[in-house]
């Protein structure tokens, strides 16, 4: 009986330490299982925090890319005056950054083109500078993903062509007298200058007139400035429409004009300084209440016939011009020699 109840116990001691060693092991593979877990989870975050990065880093890339390309662009624009050469550099980085089918320029609101359905499948984009618009870009085959870069591309581009009509506007008035829209006498005489040298090298003709309104201080002193100041602007509009686009119409000072009238010959530059003086001998001009008649007296010389120089082909027609008033005015009188005889 003894023995049988020491067995007894010696099994259930046994199956006590089984049972209690299988807990254990099972204790241990539980965490094994939850140790393994993590590393997967760690694993698989750093995999994410990994993905996330490349996203963020080619995020990066392509917002640097931009605002290169942006860069580029702008020092390319900047360095030039040009309306067309901006657009082909606008167009050009267009080109690089994305894909299209076509792209261009238009001066103005298609609205007002006579023939829209030449830009049929094209949309179109505003250029603008604050509430003015300054023309559109027509443009189609850009697919929508790069919509963004053109837009940017876009108003940098409005942004440049602000500043180069800025800029041409600038240097039209530096060069331009603002009462007659006339070459102010300093360009004028820029021109001269290089005209001249153009004829001396191609040994060429060049002719210059010396142009002169007719008792202008007593119609100031009778009408008033604001009157006279009208005569000149109609004046200045008639030389203008008289000479051809390569001759050169300047303000030489008061109610002096001048004309550069390049490969022409003395008896060219007479007939033109004669439908000049008849344009505006026949010429109602209208200045408030009255209606005015004036003339001009104009002196010609030309180079190489009447001078060698710049300075001497400009003191002869001065003194053509002389010449014309001493003969009576409203006339127009040639160079001959230094004397008031015809």
């Amino acid at each position: 009986m003894h023995v049988y109840l020491m067995f007894v116990l010696v099994v259930a001691f046994v199956i006590l330490v089984v049972y209690l060693a299988k807990v254990v092991v099972l204790q241990l593979e539980e965490t094994a299982d939850n140790d393994v877990m993590k590393v997967k989870e760690a694993y698989f975050g750093i995999i994410q925090r990994k993905d996330d990065l490349a996203q963020e880093k080619k995020r990066l890339q392509e917002e640097a890319n931009r605002i290169f390309t942006l860069y580029e662009f702008t020092r390319e624009v900047t360095g030039t005056f040009d309306e067309a050469a901006a657009f082909q550099s606008f167009r050009a980085h267009l080109a690089r950054q994305t894909s299209f089918e076509d792209c261009r320029m238009l001066p103005v609101p298609r609205l007002s083109s006579p023939s829209p359905e030449k830009y049929h499948g094209y949309r179109f984009f505003s250029l603008k500078a604050k509430r003015k618009v300054l023309g559109e870009l027509a443009y189609k085959g850009l697919p929508e993903g790069d919509e963004e870069i053109f837009v940017i591309l876009a108003h940098q581009f409005a942004l440049a062509l602000k500043r180069i009509r800025l800029y041409s506007e600038l240097e039209r008035m530096a060069i331009t007298d603002g009462l007659t829209q006339l070459h102010t006498r300093r360009h004028f005489m820029e021109r001269f200058a290089e005209e001249f040298g153009r004829a001396q090298l191609r040994q060429s003709f060049v002719s210059f007139l010396m142009i002169d309104l007719d008792h202008f201080k007593q119609v100031n002193d009778r009408y008033g400035h604001l009157t006279g100041d009208v005569i000149l602007r109609e004046t200045a509009r008639l030389i203008n429409e008289n000479i051809r686009e390569i001759d050169i119409a300047g303000r030489y000072g008061g109610e002096e004009f001048c004309v550069i009238l390049p490969d022409t010959d003395k008896a060219g530059a007479m007939l033109t300084a004669e439908r000049i003086r008849s344009a505006v001998r026949e010429a109602k001009i209208r200045a408030f209440d009255a209606v005015l008649t004036v003339t001009l007296s104009i002196g010609a010389a030309t180079f190489p016939d009447d001078a060698r120089q710049p300075d001497e082909l400009l003191d002869k027609a001065d003194w053509a011009l002389y010449r014309a008033k001493k003969k009576g005015r409203d006339q127009v009188a040639g160079f001959s020699i230094y004397q008031l005889e015809a």
